[in-house]
């Protein structure tokens, strides 16, 4: 600010405009993904609950609610990219939220697809393996989401 500027008319303008609005329904779709999300994994807090066990649909719900989660967190870190090329470490992100999702969908949903550890006549629910599978995923989707933030180098 100069000192024949009067100190009223001094506005701080950001380096970075982001685009807001695109960030914003990005963290709505993955806020509402989380509940979903919840919803699927505790459905007991809405007095949802039928059954003792994680069965195929509780399962189908929270995997469904952790894809609304990614592509809202995928949405709004990459908009942080804005004017900028995006660097190989978030292409690799990209790909390893892509991929922690699919080791998610294929381990909660092992059962179905048949080459679980709980197969047909008898009943699908969610066993100790399928929910290890799952955390893999969820751990190789937060690394992904990790690697997507634009780090700023120090000028």
């Amino acid at each position: 600010m100069s000192p024949t500027q009067p100190a009223s008319s001094y506005i701080p303008t950001s380096p970075i405009n982001y685009p807001m609005r695109r960030i914003q329904v990005a963290l709505g779709v993955a806020f509402f993904g989380f509940l979903v999300f919840v919803i699927g994994v505790r459905p007991d807090v809405l007095d949802l609950d039928r059954s003792p066990i994680l069965g195929f649909v509780q399962v189908a719900v929270f995997v469904v609610g952790l894809g609304l989660m990614c592509v809202g967190g995928y949405i709004c870190l990459y908009s942080l990219w804005k004017n900028q090329q995006i660097s190989i470490t978030a292409e690799i992100g990209q790909r390893m939220v892509a991929t922690g999702y699919l080791v998610v969908v294929f381990a909660g949903l092992a059962d179905i697809f048949g080459f679980g550890s709980h197969l047909p006549p008898t009943l699908p629910y969610f066993g100790i393996w399928q929910q290890t599978g799952v955390m893999i995923g969820q751990f190789i989707i937060a690394v992904g989401f990790l690697m997507l933030i634009p780090y700023r180098r120090k000028r």
